[in-house]
């Protein structure tokens, strides 16, 4: 495999589907969360236009998959994978609940559990990989029930506020992957 497919992906509460150019006005907001920042270490602000041209990209890109979570009907947040190395099967992984009522409903475990199995059992990759910052033991939680482990630490990889935050690297391998977990 040399290329990422892109189907819509559906579990019991969301819904992934690519993420377009025509997505950008509502990325674009979700961006712009104060939380949605500061859980991703996202200092960057991006106009309108950049989030367009990226998105625009990612539609036909052939390393990534860039996907939106949809539940209830809205676009809630985004889960990627990002990086595809095909020589090697490996990807990064990174997800989003833009707003806050979307999270502690299980949407983003459920949300990664669907791209897992689409970046090991379609895709045929051998390892995915993510980063969480220590200040978003939620995620971590998340991402260990997944069934990703601890790698090391990236220390005080980030200043958010003034304060200095460690990152942590964790992964799953193909051999670890168990399947969805039961979620909600």
């Amino acid at each position: 495999m040399t290329q990422a497919t892109k189907p819509v992906l559906t579990g019991r509460a969301v819904t992934l589907r690519p993420l377009t150019r025509l997505d950008a006005p509502a990325i674009h907001a979700g961006l712009e969360e104060p939380e949605a920042k500061r859980l991703t270490g996202t200092h960057a602000r991006h106009t309108l236009a950049q989030v367009e041209a990226h998105y625009a990209r990612a539609e036909t890109a052939t390393d990534r998959c860039d996907y939106g979570i949809i539940a209830g009907g809205a676009l809630i947040g985004e889960a990627v994978l990002n990086g595809i190395d095909w020589p090697n099967k490996a990807a990064s992984f990174r997800i989003v609940i833009w707003q806050a009522a979307g999270r502690d409903r299980g949407y983003g475990t459920e949300a990664a559990a669907l791209l897992l199995r689409h970046g090991f059992e379609a895709l045929g990759l051998n390892r995915i990989e993510l980063e969480v910052y220590a200040f978003n033991p939620r995620a971590r939680r998340v991402y260990e029930k997944l069934g990703f482990r601890l790698e090391g630490t990236r220390r005080e990889a980030l200043i958010w506020d003034g304060e200095a935050v460690d990152a942590h690297i964790m992964s799953l391998l193909k051999r670890e992957y168990s399947g969805t977990p039961t979620v909600g």
